[in-house]
């Protein structure tokens, strides 16, 4: 039996860069077993829920997953989830409810430039460690009346401890040379104050890997005028969401920008960067690079760290030739002709 992984296909362009993704995939020498798991609009057909408890049961068993963009209605800021216990989750978005359903805590995204591609910023090579469970995105708000609304942000000191431990794990097993905590400590001195205080205290017992913090706005500045300052950056959820898509946006394409949802047992639930693009869905045309690259990042999970160069070095070749890109990167080429150039030269 291959390795068994979830696939959610999810909507928009997600089928057709899931597809070139498994074909890239495929192309490596394991044996797979892709398990379809329905969640959004395929969670509402078969269980009348876009999270069905039965899919996450499924995934907390496989621990592996490939999930393609998800097209959902927003659901006025809430979707709830009960359990078996009774309990009731509630969460402010179907990619939130997933991440805080399967006890995921940490996005972990390596944004780095191409050759060919990605012009002055071609040497950029930042690792995005992104906390995922709290912060403004908790789903913590409410209306004052009519005039006003109010937001929390969370920060715990469990979690901001858990993801800088993860952040300086990282740095160590993948070479990295530098961990920088990104905060506005100066501004929100309570909630970032003690998301950089974990950080120093996680910093203070890994001596051996330098460390450093920025404010998140002189972060946006560096990134954009020298990002050779930066190695391995940890943040909270909103400003790693941003940071993120900055970085892709500087290397060339949301298309190039890959990206992992860790929990602490081993679960991994890898997908792109970006949305389900819903104007382009059906044309062949969407950039399959990111996700195909999140799959390298499954590999690297599970220890396949050579398959996991196999893919990540065809991509840089197919980039670098300039070979059967996508409308987004100035070419002509589609997605399953991008798939099957990555695989001609693994």
């Amino acid at each position: 039996m291959g390795i068994r992984v979830g696939v959610i296909r999810g909507n928009g362009i997600g089928p057709e860069i899931t597809q070139a993704t498994l074909r890239v995939l495929e192309a490596t020498d394991l044996e797979f077993e892709w398990v379809p798991v329905a969640i959004g609009d395929e969670g509402v057909e078969q269980y009348g829920h876009p999270l069905p408890q039965e899919s996450v049961r499924l995934l907390k068993e496989l621990k592996l997953a490939i999930k393609a963009p998800l097209l959902v209605d927003k659901f006025k800021g809430r979707l709830y989830c009960e359990h078996e216990d009774g309990s009731v989750g509630v969460y402010p978005s179907l990619n939130n409810a997933i991440r805080r359903e399967l006890g995921l805590y940490v996005c972990p995204r390596p944004i780095r430039g191409f050759k060919g591609i990605s012009g002055a910023y071609e040497d950029l090579d930042v690792h995005i460690m992104r906390e995922i469970t709290e912060d403004v995105y908790s789903g913590i708000e409410h209306m004052v009346g009519d005039c006003a609304a109010e937001c929390i942000k969370l920060t715990t000191r469990k979690a901001a401890l858990r993801v800088a431990e993860y952040s300086f794990d990282y740095a160590r097993k993948n070479g990295r040379k530098k961990v920088t905590c990104v905060h506005k400590a100066n501004a929100v001195s309570m909630a970032d104050g003690l998301f950089l205080a974990c950080f120093r205290e996680v910093a203070a017992k890994n001596p051996d890997i330098p460390s450093d913090d920025f404010m998140v706005d002189a972060t946006a500045y560096y990134l954009a005028k020298c990002p050779e300052k930066f190695d391995v950056i940890v943040a909270s959820n909103q400003y790693g969401d941003i940071l993120s898509d900055l970085a892709a946006g500087l290397v060339g394409s949301l298309g190039l920008a890959p990206g992992a949802n860790v929990g602490e047992n081993g679960e991994i639930v890898v997908e792109a960067s970006h949305g389900a693009a819903p104007d382009i869905a059906g044309r062949g045309i969407a950039n399959p690079i990111a996700l195909i690259l999140s799959g390298a990042l499954l590999l690297r999970h599970i220890g396949r760290c050579d398959q996991a160069e196999r893919v990540e070095r065809a991509v840089r070749e197919v980039l670098n030739e300039r070979v059967s890109l996508t409308p987004d990167l100035g070419g002509t080429g589609t997605t399953m002709g991008v798939a099957e150039a990555i695989v001609g030269r693994m």
